[in-house]
């Protein structure tokens, strides 16, 4: 995991000129999902990443490296409270503004405005679905405002909170379920908020659901729900680890980055993660997580850096779910 981590970190510093915020940024034609999107990710997993990391750790390093890189793409908070301006109740500004706020990065004008809308009656009403909501009440605890509702009614909203049948997981209610289990656990810093019920549920569930989307070459899903069995009470069970994490090395291309989809891997003789058929290659020295002495061609950022940064972002909650000395992880609380 050390290995693949590192080559997943080094990909998006190497590539984060795609995370740069073109200068319309504010114009009504921007679209948001390929531009603010893209770099609140960034502040979100590399927040996560440099708090579960120790500072002499190179991963904490190149994580607390791209936050920096990111707040100064926001302009220290100011570009989030233009966007706020003109967009009172959007959420999106507020989320990844607590998202820097995570870090202890903080912009006086944008919690000014934030402590005052937040305590309408429109923000209390925006209609919204269950995980996204149980987002929008993690960002008003990080930024320190009051929450507009209890968070335990609408975890009980959402698919994972009514346990339902395992074989009804699909693609739209996986990405769902990761989701609320992040926003729930304040993405992986405070497992024990995970109510024991749907703890336990994803305990007996998760390798199976791992699995299929494996099976499926759904790699990027199949990253978040290992990094959802960080996020548990319990750190992650020795043989989800050696069975989970050799799968994502095996896609991993020599540049580090990991594709969100693909053909699913054809099992060797062992029964172990093998290769993609059809995959293009290229020759090099070997790669990190990949086969030796070859490697896969350079993806398009838009189609790998989300599975990328979770890559890491799963990594690095493992790691320091395994580490004797976890360097920041709430022991107590509730949703």
């Amino acid at each position: 995991m050390h290995g693949v981590a590192g080559a997943a970190l080094d990909w998006v510093r190497d590539n984060r000129a795609g995370f740069v915020l073109p200068d319309d940024v504010l114009e009504p034609h921007t679209d948001v999902n390929r531009t603010m999107k893209p770099l609140g990710e960034l502040a979100q997993l590399c927040t996560t990443v440099s708090r579960r990391t120790h500072p002499g750790d190179p991963h904490h390093t190149i994580a607390a490296s791209l936050v920096r890189f990111a707040w100064q793409q926001v302009r220290e908070g100011e570009l989030l409270l233009d966007l706020a301006r003109n967009e009172p109740f959007a959420t999106y500004p507020f989320e990844i503004y607590a998202a820097f706020a995570g870090d202890g990065l903080r912009h006086e004008g944008f919690e000014r405005l934030a402590s005052v809308v937040a305590t309408t009656r429109g923000w209390a009403l925006t209609e919204q679905h269950a995980n996204r909501e149980l987002g929008l009440l993690n960002s008003e605890r990080r930024i320190g405002v009051p929450p507009h509702t209890e968070a335990e009614q609408v975890l009980r909203r959402t698919w994972l909170g009514g346990l339902p049948e395992p074989w009804t997981f699909e693609r739209a209610s996986g990405y769902a379920l990761t989701h609320v289990v992040f926003h729930v656990t304040d993405w992986g810093n405070a497992p024990h908020r995970m109510p024991d019920d749907i703890a336990g549920y994803l305990s007996t569930w998760l390798p199976a659901w791992i699995d299929g989307c494996f099976e499926n070459g759904r790699w990027d899903l199949g990253g978040e729900l290992l990094a959802v069995a960080a996020c548990l009470p319990d750190p992650p069970p020795a043989a989800l680890v050696e069975t989970g994490w050799p799968v994502l090395a095996a896609v991993q291309d020599g540049t580090g980055a990991v594709p969100e989809t693909g053909p699913p891997l054809v099992r060797d003789e062992a029964g172990g993660p093998g290769v993609r058929p059809g995959a293009p290659r290229v020759r090099d020295g070997g790669a990190p997580g990949g086969g030796a002495g070859e490697r896969e061609a350079p993806r398009e950022f838009l189609n790998c850096y989300h599975s990328t940064l979770v890559t890491a972002f799963a990594a690095a909650l493992t790691l320091a779910r395994h580490s004797p000395a976890d360097p920041d992880s709430d022991p107590g609380g509730s949703v």
